[in-house]
């Protein structure tokens, strides 16, 4: 076996082995993991759960031993499960939560099998950290431009239009699985808070710090994540594109990027009830009386007339001026499209 140690977080993304395997609980993995990493867990969570236990309550070379049954008679089914069409020349990484005796035992016997084996020194701690040096204790160097604007002007769509172009793009919402709004549950759900960080790290870590990174302006929260220090505090002090539309442009966008949302009128009701604290009876009613019957332009429209725009109308006020002012007369792709071609050119060196 091969010991490896990640030294930065650009060690990841020059990794030889062909894959990289985590031998923790499904619960661990799903918390967070190393990118590219599958799940191969020698204990289930169960398992884990039962070893534990006897380590504290009962014997710990009884639960040495016990767990030691375990871990081998799933080893064995991975052996002949995921990993039974690997040849020869295969190189794995495995790794823990320390680098300790799961991903050790699990890789004696792949070594014992005549694989290339390397074990990562310090497990997904040695990892974790890398993530937190990242976005907590380092400033984050890159030149972020924010693309702000009130809901419904577009703004993501737009950042997709600037990746399709080649523009370099960091996407909060599609890292977080959430659209950043009271309304903006994904398909999915939301990753763990590591998870959610892990993937920031992985995607800042790809990019060029000297080219324009485009970020939509986000709140410190997406969902219920939380955006790591390093790149709020970065994107607080980046300067903003502001983008302007006409009401019934946004309205009509927010009609087609939220159809989702009209297939059930049952959850569309509770959600617009938790804007209850912030709105009178009477106009909860008349957003509820919209949904049941389907009108979902009025619905839209006021929603951005008495909830969003005077919310974002307060948060303008106290940043600082927009770089730039986009008008646009429609929110349609081909007016999209021309305005991601038209920022990229303006946007095309390091700073303005």
């Amino acid at each position: 076996m091969t010991p490896l140690t990640l030294s930065s977080f650009h060690d990841l993304f020059a990794l030889t082995a062909d894959t990289i395997i985590d031998v923790r609980a499904p619960a661990e993995f799903a918390e967070d993991h190393l990118p590219g990493a599958i799940n191969l867990p020698v204990l289930s969570d169960a398992e884990r759960a039962q070893v534990g236990t006897i380590y504290v309550q009962d014997s710990p070379f009884k639960a040495r031993k016990i767990g030691g049954a375990l871990v081998a008679q799933n080893t064995a089914r991975h052996l002949q499960g995921p990993l039974a069409q690997h040849l020869g020349d295969w190189q794995p990484l495995v790794y823990c939560w320390r680098g300790g005796q799961r991903s050790g035992a699990f890789a004696t016997i792949l070594d014992q099998v005549g694989w290339r084996v390397h074990l990562l020194k310090g497990g997904y701690q040695s990892y974790r950290r890398l993530v937190v040096a990242a976005l907590y204790d380092t400033p984050i160097q890159h030149n972020i431009t924010l693309i702000g604007g009130g809901t419904g002007t577009a703004k993501t769509a737009l950042l997709h239009h600037l990746a399709a172009i080649g523009a370099q793009t960091l996407d909060l919402e599609g890292l977080a699985g959430h659209r950043g709004s009271l309304f903006g549950e994904m398909p999915g759900g939301q990753p763990a808070q590591k998870l959610f960080e892990s993937r920031i790290a992985a995607a800042l870590c790809k990019m060029d710090p000297a080219r324009t990174t485009w970020v939509e302006a986000e709140s410190n929260r997406i969902g219920t994540r939380t955006l790591p220090p390093s790149l709020w505090a970065a994107m607080q002090a980046a300067p903003r594109v502001e983008l302007v539309a006409p009401l019934s442009a946004r309205t009509d966008f927010l009609c087609r990027s939220y159809n989702d949302l009209t297939q059930d009128s049952t959850q569309l009701a509770k959600l617009i009830d938790q804007l209850r604290p912030y709105h009178a009876g009477s106009l909860i009613a008349d957003w509820r009386h919209m949904a049941r019957t389907q009108d979902w332009p009025a619905l839209a429209s006021g929603l951005i007339s008495a909830h969003y725009d005077p919310r974002y109308a307060k948060s303008a006020a106290r940043a600082a001026p927009a770089v730039r002012r986009m008008d646009l007369d429609d929110l349609s792709e081909t007016s999209l499209r021309t305005t991601a071609e038209t920022l990229h050119a303006a946007f095309i060196a390091p700073r303005l």
